[in-house]
């Protein structure tokens, strides 16, 4: 009788021994939503570094909001400011930070979009924001402000920081 009580007993206890690894294992393994703000903290202070450095290189003067968009005001332009519900329409050049132009008005046609509902980077939401009819400006978004991790499968590569060049060509209510 006890005989045939040991084997089931081993085989339970190998099994619970092997369960009880496995649930040790997930746990190391799982990241925790700490430990994605950490990594988000990271990234976006590598990109806020790489901006500076490429303004120093370039003796370039711009002022950094609090979201981290980066903006230069060529020309005040004329007129109210932009503001949420304001149909824009806008000529502009999109290059990356090493140079590369990926997009331009030219090639592309001017863009025009409704403030405040989306369909464009948040950091050209945000940038327009600052702008009257008329005016020039540059913008530089990282990643976050513009087409983050994934990039936007045709010219912009992932976590890419873009520089935008535009001119408000057009303002309606």
């Amino acid at each position: 009788m006890l005989k045939s009580l040991i084997v089931p007993f081993l085989l339970l206890l190998v099994f619970t021994s092997c369960k009880t690894q496995k649930k040790e294992r997930a746990k190391k393994q799982r990241i925790t939503t700490e430990d994605l703000i950490s990594a988000n903290r990271y990234m976006v202070g590598q990109d806020a570094a790489a901006i500076k450095s490429y303004l120093e290189r370039h003796e370039l003067d711009f002022t950094e909001t609090q979201t981290g968009l980066w903006y230069k005001i060529d020309n005040e332009g004329n007129g109210a400011l932009v503001k949420k519900g304001n149909v824009i329409r806008l000529s502009y050049d999109v290059s990356l930070l090493d140079g590369t132009q990926v997009y331009a008005s030219k090639e592309d046609g001017n863009k025009e979009f409704k403030v405040g509902q989306g369909g464009v980077e948040s950091g050209l939401e945000e940038g327009v924001l600052l702008l009257r009819k008329g005016a020039k400006a540059q913008f530089i978004m990282p990643p976050h402000l513009a087409h983050g991790l994934v990039g936007d499968d045709e010219e912009i590569p992932p976590r890419a920081t873009i520089i935008y060049h535009v001119e408000v060509l057009e303002l309606k209510e």
